[in-house]
This record gives C-alpha cells, sequence and structure tokens, in this order.
C-alpha cells in the first residue's frame, strides 16, 4: 500500500477503511468471503498489464509465453479438482460462465428451464430484464410450499410440458442439498442438456460434502470466491467435446481479453483448494450453518425448509415480528457490525426490495477460525438485534461483542497483501 499511500491518499483511505470494515465485522452473506493472502497476491500483480486474448497457444498478441504457462496451470487444476474433461478459466463472473454455457449451447428462442428467483433462483437463469430471459423462452419450477425443498414432481411435469433445451440446477438462495442425479434423469427423458450452477456450492463439491454434479450433468459452472474462497471470477467445466463451441462463446461472444491477474489468483485458489485442510474447511462450513440455523431456531425464528444441508440459511422474519422486513433487519444487523442481505423467502408476498426474509451464510466466519461455539453466540446476538427494534443500546452492546470477537478471530489475510 506504501506506493499507493504516496501517490493517491485518497484512494488508499479508502481502501483501508474497507479493510477495517471486513476485518471489525462478522460476514455472513453467503456470498462473499476472505481469499487468502496467495490470492490477493497473485491478483496484484504485472499480470494486469497483459493483453491476451484466445488462448494458451493460440493468442492474438506476442509475448504471450509466460501468461500461457499461468492459465494453463489454472485449467489443468480446475480440471484435476472437479474430475472434468475440459476447463475455462476466463469468465469474468458466474453470470457470465452461465450466459457463456448458453450461447454455446442454445440458440435464440429456445426454451430454457430454471429455479424460480423467488425460490432461490439465480438472476442469470431467466430473470426477464437479464439476457438469459431476453434471448431464451424461460420455464420455471419452485419449491413445495409445504416443505419448501425442490418440487421434483413439478420439475417433471414441467420439463414434460415444456420439452426444455436445456434444465439448470442451482440456486443462489436455497440451503438444501441439491439432488443432480434425479434432476439428469428428467433431462434425459426429455433429451436436454443440464447445467448444474455451483456458484455458491463449488467448495463444498471439493471439500466432499454436497453431492457432485459432474456425473449428471452437461456443463457445470461455477464462481471461483464464494465457498471455493478465491478471486471473483467465473469458471466453466464440460466435457472435451465442448471445448470448441465455449470457448468461441467467451472470446469473441461474450468477452474480449482475459483478466491475467485474476486467472493466476484463481490458480492459486485451486491449489488450496486440493489441499487436505481445504475438505476440514468445507465440513466446517455446514457444521457452523447448521449450529447457526439451530441457534436461531432455538430462539423461535422459522427457517425457510426448517434449517440447512449448505453454508446457507433463510430466516422468515414474519416467524416471531409479523413487521419486520428483510430490508429492516439487515439495516439493524448491519449497525451492529452483522453483515447480511435482505432475501426473499418462498412465496413471500412483499416486494424484492423489502421482502421477508435475510440470508445468513457461514463460508467467511469460517474462513476466519471460528465454529460452532461462536455461531451460538452469533444467534444471540442476530436474535437480539432482530427483536430490538433498532433500539441504540442494544445495538451497541452487540457491537461490543463484535469487536471482541473480531479481535479474537482475525481475517487470515489482514494486512497489506
Amino acid at each position: 500500500m506504501e506506493a499507493l499511500l504516496q501517490r493517491d491518499p485518497e484512494l488508499a483511505r479508502l481502501v483501508r477503511a474497507e479493510q477495517r470494515r471486513q476485518a471489525d465485522t462478522l460476514e455472513l452473506i453467503a456470498s462473499e468471503n476472505h481469499a487468502s493472502r496467495a490470492v490477493l497476491q497473485a491478483a496484484g500483480t504485472v499480470l494486469t498489464d497483459k493483453y491476451a486474448e484466445g488462448y494458451p497457444g493460440r493468442r492474438y498478441y506476442r509475448g504471450c509465453t509466460h501468461v500461457d504457462g499461468i492459465e494453463q496451470l489454472a485449467i489443468d487444476r480446475a480440471k484435476t479438482l472437479f474430475g472434468a474433461e475440459y476447463a475455462n478459466v476466463q469468465p469474468h463472473s458466474g453470470t457470465n460462465a452461465n450466459l457463456a454455457v448458453y450461447l454455446a449451447a442454445l440458440a435464440p428462442g429456445d426454451t430454457l428451464m430454471a429455479m424460480r428467483l423467488t425460490h432461490g433462483g439465480h438472476l442469470s437463469h431467466g430473470r426477464k430484464n437479464n439476457l438469459s430471459g431476453i434471448l431464451y423462452q424461460v420455464v420455471h419450477y419452485g419449491v413445495r410450499r409445504d416443505t419448501e425443498v425442490i418440487d421434483m414432481d413439478e420439475v417433471r411435469d414441467v420439463a414434460r410440458a415444456a420439452r426444455p433445451r436445456m434444465i439448470v440446477v442451482g440456486a443462489s438462495a436455497y440451503p438444501r442439498a441439491i439432488d443432480f442425479e434425479a434432476f439428469g434423469e428428467i433431462a434425459a427423458e426429455v433429451g436436454a442438456y443440464v447445467l448444474a450452477d455451483a456458484a455458491h456450492i463449488a467448495g463444498l463439491i471439493v471439500a466432499g460434502v454436497h453431492p457432485d454434479p459432474m456425473p449428471h450433468s452437461t456443463f457445470v459452472t461455477a464462481t471461483t470466491h464464494k465457498t471455493l474462497r478465491g478471486p471473483r471470477g467465473g469458471l466453466i467445466l464440460a466435457g472435451a467435446q465442448w471445448e470448441k463451441r465455449i470457448g468461441s462463446a467467451v472470446i469473441p461472444g461474450l468477452q474480449g481479453g482475459p483478466l491475467l491477474h485474476q486467472i493466476a489468483a484463481k490458480a492459486a485458489a485451486f491449489r488450496e483448494a486440493m489441499e487436505p485442510a481445504f475438505q476440514a474447511y468445507g465440513r466446517q462450513i455446514v457444521a457452523n450453518a447448521k449450529a447457526l440455523a439451530a441457534g436461531l431456531a432455538d430462539r423461535g425464528w422459522r427457517l425457510v425448509s426448517g434449517g440447512t444441508d449448505n453454508h446457507l440459511l433463510l430466516v422468515d422474519l414474519r416467524s416471531r415480528r409479523a413487521d419486520l422486513t428483510g430490508h429492516q433487519a439487515a439495516g439493524w444487523l448491519e449497525s451492529a457490525n452483522i453483515v447480511a442481505n435482505r432475501n426473499a423467502v418462498p412465496f413471500d408476498t412483499r416486494s424484492s426490495q423489502t421482502c421477508s426474509g435475510v440470508r445468513f451464510g457461514t463460508p467467511a466466519l469460517t474462513t476466519r477460525g471460528m465454529g460452532v461455539e461462536q455461531m451460538a453466540r452469533i444467534a444471540a446476538w442476530i436474535d437480539a438485534v432482530l427483536l430490538s427494534g433498532g433500539d441504540e443500546a442494544v445495538l451497541a452492546e452487540v457491537r461490543g461483542g463484535v469487536a471482541e470477537l473480531c479481535r479474537r478471530f482475525p481475517i487470515p489475510n489482514d494486512g497489506d497483501a
């Protein structure tokens, strides 16, 4: 940071402020994590200076000998990590990865089938104002009203009626394990491709604590920053026969030059995910999520689907405070230095801007070394904040406890990268 402090102190001040914010708060957003110092260092290199449109050995620019080696290293590690024949590490995000798969496998106007956004799906799964919803005909499946788990009878019925060209399996706010095998059987029956969007659960899959989509899917996409604990970015996995079409969909279809500094950071993260410690990390993420869920349920908060199998949980705020919205709750929690996000619950009657739930996730807290004992304390703090009505005395008391906990469990990458 020294060069930045000297050349641009205003920007350096903001970066340092964000660094302090992360250090002093409990990060419970399920899609966020803390990358290691090795990952941060890989991302902050001279690789940001290099243009390398194309792929290793097939670039449009000269001077790519070393970056070819870096990208190939990331590709090989991704293939080994997930047991894939082909990997594309260039997508800038999970959404870009999904769009590239659509572009490679579908024609405009084809039918895409995916989970309803309001039941836990993602905007790149056919939201009407996303490119996926603009280019393709979209039909949806969702969860059962009684159990709030994916309704496989509805999945089968919709697939048989709509005959989609592709079925997207995955979610951004679904707390249960996904039966990829069952989806694969339905897709085979109707002649559809399967795209498993593993953005949230990629790290759990690698750790062996979530079912593996690879044997049952045509394509798997992921982000590298959530439970995988790497840099922000996307990843595509598929059979070798898709290399040319997916490669062309990424560039020139959707992107130009790859972000080589991020690809280097992906390679570093893949290497870390191969270590035995990462399996223990994945197990602890799930144990922590279950402990946090139990702590909230014991205090009377209703959990969507009754609990969690993965890294996240959804709390229906109406179960204890009918007037409390997700927007209000997330604001009070942030004031107490607990960061989470508002989220719709299935069959929510409120708008997406207010909604009735809050989503919590445990990857970042687990990275800091916290365990089930700390989750019990955090559940008590969340309960106090949500019942406080925003009372400043309660928020201040919780802030004090959060500060002490953060000092005990610092972010492993804390300090200049």
